[in-house]
């Protein structure tokens, strides 16, 4: 992690992604027409009545080894913050 630059502690390379998967349940309440309140004519998926997120995970992978850093991204912030990928590799190397 030098000059600004993070790097992988298991194969040294600098290609990152940060990844947030997620699951989510939509619900969809019946009426007479399409399935859901906000759907009129044809059931549109991103036209649903509810959604719940039951899990989340955020990380960032080594897009060369696939090493997996646990790491937790704020959705309050505008892009990632370079110290909180340092600390999350720092924090979780083996």
């Amino acid at each position: 992690m030098e000059n600004g630059q993070v790097v992988c502690p298991s194969c040294n390379n600098s290609k990152l992604t940060a990844k947030y998967e997620a699951k989510y349940i939509y619900s969809y309440i019946i009426d007479t027409d399409a399935p859901g309140l906000k759907n009129k004519y044809e059931t549109l998926p991103f036209m649903y009545d509810k959604r719940d997120q039951v899990e989340a995970r955020q990380y960032i992978e080594c897009d060369t080894c696939g090493a997996k850093y646990p790491c937790f991204f704020s959705q309050n912030s505008i892009g990632i913050d370079f110290k909180v990928l340092q600390k999350a590799i720092k924090d979780n190397q083996m």
